[in-house]
């Protein structure tokens, strides 16, 4: 950059200096152009504002005839995501499911009633009595069957499978409760996504404003003698360049809400808001509590137990369909040639009363013989499962352990983090506003000001980013303890 020495004196160079800082001040109150244009020169007596860093979420402008947008907080997102989610709606259903196929399993274990209802006709048999039928298996040519009956069936194949069903609903639920946890982490993601891109908006905003203040200036001071051409060149491309990141950034933005809409709406709304909640950090708790939690908590652990007692109860149902099975039955009612409790026939001038309500009962003991080495192959086949799911059980337990180790580490980071890059950003907003002055002191080069703009830029993103980063590395964490 050259200097001109027939401006340096002081008094001239105050004046520049007075004429400058107003048109920064009257062009902060200015919108920015969405693409680059000429900047015009612009008079206004007022003092330049210190550069704050601000990471409230800012404030999109809607469209009046539209209806007032909802406002969600994290909890409210949550609430919805469980309701139209379709993978932990299918996680839940599938709980439920199965705990239905275990009341069904037990159910089949208990004694059942039922009550059957029938009437039979066979063709008599000619020349003989007109009450002989003539199907030898018929017990008359008309026969009413109205009867209650208990059944009972006992086997060890039963209990084997009642033993699998009641496993197979701790299964589901551990994996209903992986599907919770993991919808948690995603609506977090989502929701903090959105904050974060929406503040990074309001960066980039700010910072295009910073630009065009900056363009402003350097016009100004080019036209004073102050500075060379390439100053200005070089503040045009920056605002050029603050430009696109802007618009950028409001892409970035709509892919967000985009994306928490469908997560969470089930009728694809845009028109809401979001609470932005990042200030308020959740405590770490400590590794102890942590490993405690996790040893209680852990859904992967609970759900690979549960996988184990499922083999376990196949191998048992089958072994109990190679030892007998008993079953027992109650009938009570009537099985008779007229549909009647009681019933009247005449017998050579006699005539007879009879009562067709009786009682029997059967027992059947079942002794499986031969079937083709199916029974053994069935043992084999379950012993297989059983194996392979210890050896899950084993997997899951030194992942957990792994697991814990790296979120654990992760979520700390973050949260240590905070406070360096909280101070960095503010750093960054002074160094920015003091290099500023200086440039227009001509203390500074317009390089100087170039990398302070970046230098904020990168700064208050990655404040931002640390924040949604300690969110997430904790539901990451929580995934495997529940909520510490």
């Amino acid at each position: 950059m050259n200097r001109y020495p027939n401006f340096r004196n002081l008094s001239i160079r105050a004046v520049l200096l007075l004429i400058s800082t107003a048109a920064v001040a009257q062009v902060a109150q200015s919108p920015v152009a969405p693409t680059p244009a000429r900047v015009p020169d612009i008079q206004a007596p007022a003092a330049p504002l210190p550069i704050q860093v601000d990471i409230a979420s800012p404030q999109i402008p809607s469209d009046p005839s539209a209806a007032a947008p909802a406002t969600l907080t994290f909890q409210d997102a949550l609430k919805l995501a469980r309701q139209n989610n379709p993978t932990y709606r299918s996680a839940v259903t599938d709980f439920r499911s199965a705990h239905e196929d275990k009341v069904q399993s037990r159910a089949a274990l208990l004694p059942n009633v039922n009550f059957n209802s029938q009437a039979i006709y066979t063709q008599p048999l000619t020349g003989a009595l007109p009450t002989d039928p003539r199907f030898i298996a018929s017990n008359g040519v008309h026969e009413y069957i109205a009867q209650g009956n208990v059944h009972e069936a006992l086997s060890l194949e039963g209990l084997g499978g009642f033993r699998h069903a009641q496993a197979a609903e701790a299964v589901a639920r551990a994996r209903a409760e992986i599907a919770a946890r993991g919808l948690v982490l995603t609506v977090v993601q989502n929701y903090y996504g959105f904050v974060v891109a929406q503040r990074k908006y309001a960066t980039a905003q700010k910072l295009a404003d910073e630009g065009q203040q900056f363009l402003i200036i350097s016009r100004k001071l080019e036209n004073g003698g102050e500075v060379a051409h390439s100053d200005v060149i070089k503040a045009q491309l920056q605002f050029n360049q603050q430009s696109r990141d802007l618009q950028e950034a409001l892409l970035a933005m709509d892919r967000s809400r985009l994306d928490l809409a469908v997560l969470v709406f089930p009728n694809f709304n845009q028109n809401f808001s979001v609470v932005d909640d990042l200030q308020s950090l959740e405590p770490l708790a400590s590794v102890e509590e942590v490993h405690e939690a996790a040893g209680r908590k852990n859904p992967d652990l609970r759900a690979a137990l549960a996988s184990l007692d499922v083999a376990k109860g196949d191998v048992a149902a089958a072994w109990g369909a190679m030892l007998p099975s008993l079953s027992l039955d109650y009938f009570y009612g009537i099985d008779a040639a007229h549909f009647a409790a009681r019933s009247t026939f005449n017998n050579q001038g006699t005539l007879i009363r009879i009562n067709n309500l009786g009682h029997s009962a059967s027992a059947t003991l079942q002794f499986p013989i031969f079937s083709w080495g199916a029974g053994i192959s069935k043992v084999k086949q379950a012993n297989l499962h059983r194996t392979q799911a210890r050896v899950e059980l084993s997997f899951t337990q030194r992942q957990l352990l792994a697991n814990l180790q790296t979120f654990y580490n992760e979520a700390r980071a973050a949260r240590d983090e905070q406070e360096s890059l909280r101070l960095s950003a503010e750093l960054a907003a002074d160094s920015l506003h003091l290099t500023t002055l200086r440039y227009q002191a001509g203390e500074a080069t317009v390089l100087e000001v170039v990398d302070a703009q970046n230098t904020l830029a990168l700064s208050r993103n990655a404040y931002d980013d640390g924040q949604a980063r300690y969110r997430a590395a904790l539901a990451n964490l929580q995934t495997l303890t529940g909520t510490l």
